[in-house]
């Protein structure tokens, strides 16, 4: 016989044993009755009628600890329950008890029969009379502590909430497989399939704890008392999740993989099961003895074996002794960033840099700081998703935060995806599209860092939090805003100043995140020309969506796996402070939703404010990176780089000037490419030392395919040599 089944027995048995009592207190139970009225009246004196309410409690908490009673069980700790039983039964002794004694103690003749005397007379002996009432009220409170096992409100710990929450997670998985059981009654799995929609919606609801400073959030408080005034978008204009997923039969998936698994030799156990909105995973636990690799080599077979593809296995899984095996749903749901910003955890989160990402493979919604990571690299392939992922998380910023607090850059080469934030006041400058410009506005992201720094030593502090905190409460001076760098494409912005580019990125990432500096990239070309070693090795935050090859995952994420992605939003995500990929399907965000929320926030009565250093030419010449700052042992580029800022910006006299004009005239050679390669500079600074050489009288002008002609003989004087020059 089950255990269940026994308590339930047991509990009926004491509701009956309860009724005859009472019953029999009013003479209606017959002669037994009568005789245990005599007994009772005897042991609990004219507290009898506590007995009958005893057998109550004690048989409501044994109905009640089958929750706690199966977790142990299934915990391999069936100890613990003969201890909750046993815990039960003394709470309901010594609740009778204590008060029988306090009973005993207010009366003078015996009202607690001999039960309570034996309860209340030691402590009255050897404490007096307010102390023994003392000691029986705190027997009173524990002993009702036992019967209900349940702490007090006010003492409930994390780890009592952590538990509620693997409670309410083990309610929905039990939900879904009766849902799915085919053999479950018709009335059981329509009531299960009712109740699954109210559960995952309570399990959405609860909150990630994100641990913050406190200082921060403090800050954030007084940041929001400051800013009452700034009026956030409606989420009326943002839609919800669409659909329900469709993961096909459960329980015939899981028989088919333990099959497939036993056919190779490969003994598990199948576990839980969680059904997201694009995935399910189905987890199981090998054998002992099993080598993981095992089941990993055998993805192509459990592939054909389910008639799925592509799926994933994630062997183990992060913080589990379980395997992972993702199966694509039959049909799936469009995950709506308005359910993802209703959230609790996103709601309750002070950090004023928490995004909203999508949801996972349970379905639970995942949220990040980008203060925490502090940059973050996107990449996949064309259609993937990571322009909507952009607007995902750009839109979720602009729900938290006013213009004081954070701004933007926008800086989108492909010229038709970012161009739709125009005007918006949270922007430093108009959407940027040209890439010489985007170099301009690096370059000006590196002056304000430098000059953020000075700032911050000036007042004597570490970061922004500690300097705007220091503001606030000195209440002189402006709250120093965050700053978030957004580059749709930056391949194309490779192309065009590779190394002008690369030095400003790199920079950036290796200092700026103790002055609120963050930089979101995109691109669409994950190879090594692109997302270079240095990149890379500052940027550790990475999303990965569907790639073509393994060898583009690898680059990414530094591991295989995106190309095992469905592609619509489906990504891999990982974050800084992880070294294993998350998968989770990303919220959608259409471009009629990005417009109503720019032209809410346009119509805002908020002053646009643009930073107008950004592109001038003062600015661009006096900056410490054209100084040669950005040289190599700087940034950390290699000696081959030093000067990637000299490529750009001024048009002065060059260092190198002499160099190239001795060098043209001695070798009767005049290319860009050929200065490139003897000077060991960039093609943009080759280019200049040409056109420079061509002002001063030394080359000819470029002819189409012909080489430039030379002016100056070896010896100076001025004769034009007929000798073939390479272009």
């Amino acid at each position: 016989m089950k255990p269940e089944t026994k308590k339930t027995i047991l509990a009926i048995f004491l509701f009956v044993i309860a009724a005859i009592t009472l019953l029999s207190f009013w003479g209606k139970a017959g002669v037994l009755g009568a005789f245990i009225r005599q007994v009772l009246y005897w042991l609990f004196g004219q507290g009898y009628f506590f007995a009958p309410v005893t057998l109550v409690l004690v048989a409501f908490s044994l109905l009640l600890s089958f929750k706690e009673d199966m977790r142990a069980r299934e915990a391999g700790e069936g100890i613990i329950g003969r201890h909750l039983f046993a815990a039960t039964i003394i709470g309901g002794v010594l609740f009778l008890g204590a008060v029988l004694g306090l009973l005993n103690l207010f009366s003078e003749n015996r009202a607690g029969g001999y039960v309570g005397l034996a309860f209340s007379y030691p402590f009255f002996k050897l404490f007096d009379f307010w102390a023994a009432i003392v000691i029986e009220c705190g027997i009173l409170i524990i002993a009702l502590l036992m019967l209900v096992n349940t702490p007090l409100p006010f003492l409930k710990t994390e780890r009592a909430e952590e538990e509620d929450d693997e409670d309410a997670e083990g309610a929905h998985e039990a939900l879904q497989e009766v849902a799915a059981d085919s053999h479950a009654t018709g009335v059981m799995a329509q009531v299960a399939k009712m109740i699954m929609p109210a559960a995952e919606d309570t399990r959405a609801k609860r909150p990630e704890r994100l641990e913050l400073h406190a200082e921060e959030n403090a800050l954030i408080e007084k940041r929001k008392a400051q800013h009452s005034g700034y009026k956030k978008p409606p989420l009326s204009i943002l839609n919800s999740d669409k659909g329900t997923p469709s993961s096909g039969d459960i329980r015939a998936n899981a028989n088919i993989i333990k099959r497939t698994l036993q056919n190779f030799g490969i003994e598990v156990e199948m576990d839980e099961v969680s059904v997201g909105p694009t995935v399910t995973q189905y987890t199981l636990k090998p054998a002992e003895g099993v080598k993981l690799s095992r089941i990993s080599a055998l993805q192509s077979n459990l592939a054909l074996a389910l008639a799925a593809h592509p799926i994933r296995i994630e062997a183990p899984i992060p913080g589990k002794s379980l395997v992972g095996i993702e199966i694509p749903n039959r049909s799936i749901a469009l995950v709506g960033l308005r359910s993802l910003i209703e959230a609790p955890s996103f709601q309750d989160a002070p950090a004023p840099l928490v995004f909203s990402l999508g949801r996972d493979v349970a379905g639970e919604p995942v949220h990040a700081n980008l203060a925490k990571m502090p940059h973050l690299l996107i990449s996949g392939s064309t259609g993937s998703g990571k322009t909507v992922n952009i607007h995902t998380i750009v839109t979720s910023l602009l729900f938290r935060n006013p213009p004081e607090i954070l701004r933007f850059i926008f800086i989108d080469p492909k010229r038709v995806e970012l161009v739709t934030y125009n005007e918006i006041p949270h922007l430093l400058c108009p959407v940027i599209t040209e890439p010489k410009k985007a170099v301009m506005a690096l370059r000006w992201a590196v002056r304000e860092m430098d000059k953020r720094y000075e700032m911050l030593s000036e007042k004597k502090v570490r970061d922004l939090v500690g300097y705007n905190a220091r503001m606030v409460k000195d209440g002189d001076g402006e709250l120093m805003p965050y700053v978030i760098i957004v580059i749709d494409e930056l391949a194309d912005l490779m192309m065009s100043f590779p190394r002008e580019a690369e030095a400003a990125v790199v920079r950036i990432a290796q200092m700026a995140r103790a002055v609120g500096i963050h930089l979101v990239i995109s691109t669409q070309r994950p190879s090594v020309e692109v997302i270079t070693g240095l990149i890379k090795a500052n940027i550790p935050a990475r999303i990965a969506f569907r790639v073509a090859s393994q060898i583009d995952s690898r680059t990414i994420l530094d591991m295989a796996g995106a190309e095992k992605l469905l592609g619509n939003g489906d990504m891999l995500f990982l974050g800084g402070d992880t070294a294993t990929p998350r998968r989770i399907q990303g919220a959608f965000v259409s471009e009629g939703e990005v417009k109503k929320v720019v032209e809410f926030l346009k119509n805002l009565s908020v002053e646009q404010e643009y930073q107008e250093d950004i592109f001038s030419k003062e600015a661009i010449t006096e900056t410490s990176i054209g100084d040669g700052s950005m040289a190599s042992g700087k940034t950390g580029l290699p000696a081959g780089r030093q000067g990637a800022f000299d490529d750009f910006g001024s048009d002065g006299d060059d260092e190198l000037y002499e160099e190239a004009r001795k060098l043209v005239v001695e070798t009767g050679k005049a290319s860009a490419s050929f200065l490139q390669r003897r000077l060991k500079v960039g093609y943009a600074r080759a280019a200049r030392l040409l056109d420079m050489l061509e002002e001063g009288g030394i080359v000819g002008p470029g002819d189409g395919a012909k080489a430039r002609e030379i002016f100056v003989a070896r010896n100076g004087v001025g004769e034009t040599e007929d000798e073939e020059h390479v272009l």
